[in-house]
């Protein structure tokens, strides 16, 4: 009888955690930026509700958003691409001399942004799968030679003067809002449906949540692995093009540190580090939350090497969090 009243503790105990930690994961990023932009009208009351602000926030976030889409796809596999940063320069890079070699901008950007990017991502895979090494040696060490690649084919300069359509079509605007932003969301939407909607998902999230259980339930854990770094490359190659369409110059230090933003938005946006667990809406929830930081933190006149601080600190508190709440769900 004392057992089964212990028991009945136990379980009325655990049940509020259980139940926060399902509420804080369906609602609770979605919360944080509620907040944020609270917070930020109030710091910055005449200028951050204004039209033209909101919109550089969303185009600011369009290129974090296509980066963390990507690296989302390698952390649910319980694994994490570093190189990102270097595939938007390489591939950035690649396009604009495509374009300054006479090729149509529309094909610099399919060959030079997009298949380049899933090629490049293809051989981190490839390294992963060969070597048997954790994906972060791997792309730590992708991270400078694609880089190094990167300073090699432009001579260290910036390459400009491409098409001017080129600009005018990936960063104008379409009713006032700026063209990264639905191409991120179009991505964002793809990648979403093959997640909830696809065999490819779900092996996915299965390959996560327990690799071996994965290999005897017949999952081809390295060819999905392939996969998986190739969208991401894929999109650091699309974020590359509209890099370069935005600031209307390829730079060879393009994409230095967005391997950081990258990782928070998809790690903020609930995707567990642990593998297995996570949504594109959150990773696009997580992208406008460093979107906010940064736009806020520009407003208020804080330097931007502070920014790094905030975006480390948000990751081990999302890191923390996720682990705490994986306890109490267990």
């Amino acid at each position: 009888m004392d057992k089964l009243i212990e028991t009945k503790s136990v379980r009325k105990e655990t049940k509020p955690k259980i139940q926060f930690a399902r509420l804080w994961q369906e609602y609770g990023i979605v919360g944080v930026l509620i907040t944020l932009f609270i917070i930020s009208s109030i710091l910055s009351p005449q200028y951050f509700f204004t039209g033209g602000n909101i919109t550089q926030v969303l185009l600011q976030s369009s290129v974090m958003i296509l980066l963390a889409c990507g690296v989302f796809f390698t952390i649910l596999i319980a694994g994490i691409d570093l190189s990102v940063g270097s595939i938007l320069a390489l591939t950035g890079m690649v396009s604009a001399q495509l374009m300054m070699a006479g090729v149509p901008f529309w094909m610099a950007i399919l060959l030079g942004g997009i298949l380049f990017g899933g090629v490049l991502g293809l051989i981190n895979g490839f390294l992963v799968n060969f070597t048997g090494l954790h994906p972060f040696i791997i792309t730590l060490g992708t991270i400078a030679i694609y880089r190094g690649f990167t300073l090699i084919i432009s001579d260290a300069r910036s390459v400009f003067g491409f098409d001017p359509e080129f600009g005018n079509l990936i960063a104008g605007t379409i009713f006032e809002i700026p063209v990264p932003v639905f191409i991120a969301l179009f991505v964002a939407v793809i990648l979403s449906f093959i997640t909830q909607h696809t065999k490819l998902g779900r092996n996915i999230y299965a390959i996560g949540g327990n690799k071996e259980a994965a290999w005897f339930s017949g999952i081809n854990i390295k060819y999905h692995t392939l996969i998986v770094f190739m969208i991401s490359g894929m999109c650091a190659g699309i974020a590359g093009v509209i890099t370069i369409a935005r600031t209307a110059a390829a730079e060879p230090n393009a994409g230095v540190g967005f391997e950081l933003f990258a990782i928070a938005s998809a790690i903020i946006g609930g995707t567990s580090f642990f593998g297995g667990r996570g949504k594109i809406f959150g990773v696009v929830v997580g992208g406008l939350i460093i979107g906010v930081i940064n736009n806020i933190l520009n407003l208020t006149n804080v330097q931007s090497y502070y920014q790094q601080i905030v975006m480390g600190s948000l990751i081990i508190i999302a890191v923390a969090i996720d682990k705490i709440l994986s306890k109490d769900n267990s």
